[in-house]
């Protein structure tokens, strides 16, 4: 699907006033979380970056996108919308009775592959589905959006290792890359400042970007689609946890607080 003539600036902003209106209507999703990631989404999307078809969500000639941060993608929902994979009325009835779009996603969602709750397991599963992919003569590209938290997860070292062992230069990981995991920064966990160098010595090919500069990340992976050198690739999206709401915004528990209800109202009201 191409969407060479959509704004992607304009898109972002949109998706970040929808994301904000969801939590709005359902305080019990991850704000923060979903905040980073929205220009990731929309350069995949609307970039021109993914081959999809929103009326046949499991069409053969798709590239798969795996969103191992499932928590961290409420703003895939009015992406998915937008676009056509489900009637927009949908995001009125995020966690309430009758709807299907939940506080973490999975696949009774069309655009969604895989179940996304339990954290470290997206990338695993890439790396088999892009294995499966060249098995079969796919030239199918598998792209997997994991957080930065989430790499502290030794599953996704087994993944890493064994894409590289097995030349998977169809697999592209984005790495949201925000700094902050559920608990405080990550640097004060296990720090991820040298995580480019560490993937290459893993025998990645890496690039590092402006995750808010959608134009940026659009360009990038473009790039990595097109390479193909025998080595995996990644993307690592330094982005602003809570991104544009005040207190929530780089705050280190920004993962599990709850801005107020009348801040959001004033938010919005300004985008009016």
């Amino acid at each position: 699907m191409n969407n060479s003539t959509v704004n992607l600036d304009e898109k972002s902003h949109w998706v970040w006033k929808e994301t904000l209106s969801i939590y709005r209507r359902a305080p019990e999703v991850r704000l923060a979380s979903s905040l980073s990631s929205i220009e990731i989404f929309v350069a995949l999307y609307y970039g021109g970056i993914l081959r999809f078809d929103p009326k046949r969500p499991l069409w053969e000639e798709r590239d798969r996108c795996i969103i191992s941060k499932g928590h961290g993608s409420i703003c895939m929902y009015p992406v998915l919308a937008d676009l056509g994979y489900f009637p927009i009325d949908e995001l009125k009835k995020v966690c309430r009775s009758g709807g299907f779009l939940g506080g973490i996603p999975d696949p009774v969602i069309p655009g969604y592959e895989t179940v996304n709750g339990s954290l470290g397991h997206g990338l695993g599963v890439s790396a088999g589905i892009a294995l499966g992919l060249r098995c079969k003569g796919s030239d199918r590209s598998v792209f997997v959006v994991t957080g930065d938290g989430e790499l502290h997860e030794g599953s996704n070292w087994e993944a890493i290792m064994f894409a590289s062992h097995n030349a998977l230069d169809n697999l592209n990981l984005i790495v949201d890359n925000n700094r902050i995991s559920m608990l405080g920064f990550t640097d004060e966990i296990v720090s991820h400042r040298s995580l480019a160098a560490r993937l290459t010595a893993f025998g990645w090919n890496c690039r590092e970007v402006d995750g808010h500069n959608v134009t940026a990340v659009q360009e990038a992976l473009i790039l990595m689609k097109e390479e193909r050198t025998g080595k995996p690739k990644a993307l690592i999206a330094n982005t602003v946890k809570g991104r544009g709401v005040p207190g929530l915004e780089n705050a280190p528990l920004s993962h599990i607080l709850n801005p107020k209800l009348e801040l959001i109202d004033e938010l919005l009201e300004r985008e009016e």
